[in-house]
């Protein structure tokens, strides 16, 4: 007698349907009640928080075989590396008081440690302050960025993946003390403040610096800003007055087509050798073009002059040319490929034979993700 399998088989495809339906049933009740549910960026916004970051990881080859000189942050040679996991907190409200903390993980935050902050190994608190806005005016007491300069810490905000020559050898990268700043006009805005000095956490001298900037912006796409400090600071075992001027200003002549130029002049008292004043200055200027809302492509160049060899160890005068091309295919994932040279008028760079030679050239790629 043969047997009927027919029924057990549609029971139990019943059964598996009916199983599944349930499954999906519940992923869709489940996916419902997390719709309704608000992720932490929407709660911290609505209490007027706001949370952001970046993580950037490179990869650098040099032709010398030897860690490139005279840089910031990329100062690994054929190495892969964890640059920066950045994370930014903040409520700023237009009146009355606020605040905002920079967190900064990684090698990068071994450069930009502010001397006397004490910080475990890659590791850093970049900015930590308390605001108060009135009227105009707003008032930063903590540790903030500094003023000065074309460019900034975070890479994200740069046209290109390394840093400038000025941004490392030409100016500081933060200040602890007090900063206010207000609007002149429309057009014009003042700031101005007293810190610790030059990447100081805790002042290592019996003075403060004072720092200023005067901002013009007479048309939506460009900004002319000159921004300067003055204070003691260390320099052959005395504590002599520092001066830095530094000049910035950036025209978006299109929609794609960008400019941006950058000059420094610092003088520290008791640098050089016979205790003379020692000076350095530096000009960079960049053009960023978009092909695309995907693709770019950013040109540096630049010259720094340590006429003393206070800022580098060695009187000379550096240049540099950098081509950064760059794709984003999402407004969170920027690739960037760069190649860099770097000359000398003396023979400060070594091959890995350890012969000096006049010039250096890098290739580095960069992948950042920004949340």
């Amino acid at each position: 007698m043969k047997l009927n399998n027919n029924k057990p088989r549609a029971l139990a495809w019943a059964t598996s349907a009916l199983m599944g339906a349930g499954m999906v049933a519940g992923m869709i009740s489940s996916a419902a009640q997390a719709a309704d549910v608000p992720t932490l960026g929407e709660v911290l916004g609505a209490s007027g928080v706001e949370i952001s970051g970046y993580v950037d990881t490179s990869y650098t080859y040099t032709d010398l075989g030897t860690d490139p000189m005279f840089r910031a942050f990329d100062t690994d040679a054929n190495s892969f590396n964890v640059n920066m996991i950045g994370l930014s907190l903040s409520k700023l409200p237009e009146q009355g008081w606020g605040g905002a903390v920079v967190l900064n993980a990684g090698s990068d935050a071994n450069v930009t440690a502010a001397a006397g902050s004490g910080g475990s190994d890659e590791f850093d608190i970049q900015q930590a302050y308390v605001s108060y806005a009135s009227g105009s005016a707003q008032w930063l007491f903590g540790k903030f960025a500094t003023l000065q300069g074309a460019e900034v810490i975070e890479s994200k905000d740069n046209w290109n993946f390394s840093r400038s020559l000025l941004f490392f050898n030409a100016i500081p990268f933060t200040h602890t003390g007090v900063r206010v700043s207000f609007p002149l006009s429309d057009a014009i805005g003042l700031t101005v403040g007293v810190n610790n000095g030059w990447d100081n956490l805790v002042d290592d001298n019996a003075s403060k610096s004072l720092e200023a900037q005067i901002s013009l912006a007479p048309a939506e796409n460009w900004f002319f800003n000159v921004q300067g400090m003055i204070g003691d600071e260390e320099a052959n075992g005395k504590d002599e007055s520092r001066t830095l001027i530094d000049i910035v200003t950036g025209w978006d002549v299109t929609e794609a087509l960008s400019l941006l130029f950058n000059a420094d002049f610092g003088t520290q008292e008791n640098g050089a050798a016979g205790g003379k004043d020692a000076s350095w200055s530096g000009y960079a200027a960049y053009v960023n073009y978009k092909f695309s809302p995907m693709w770019r492509i950013a040109l540096r160049l630049e010259s720094f002059s340590d006429d003393d060899g206070f800022r580098t160890g060695t009187k000379q005068t550096l240049q540099e040319g950098t081509v950064t091309l760059a794709y984003m295919p999402s407004e969170h994932v920027e690739f960037r490929g760069e190649v860099r040279r770097d000359t000398s008028d003396e023979d400060v760079f070594m091959d890995y034979e350890g012969k000096p030679q006049d010039s250096q050239t890098s290739v580095a790629f960069e992948a950042i993700f920004i949340y």
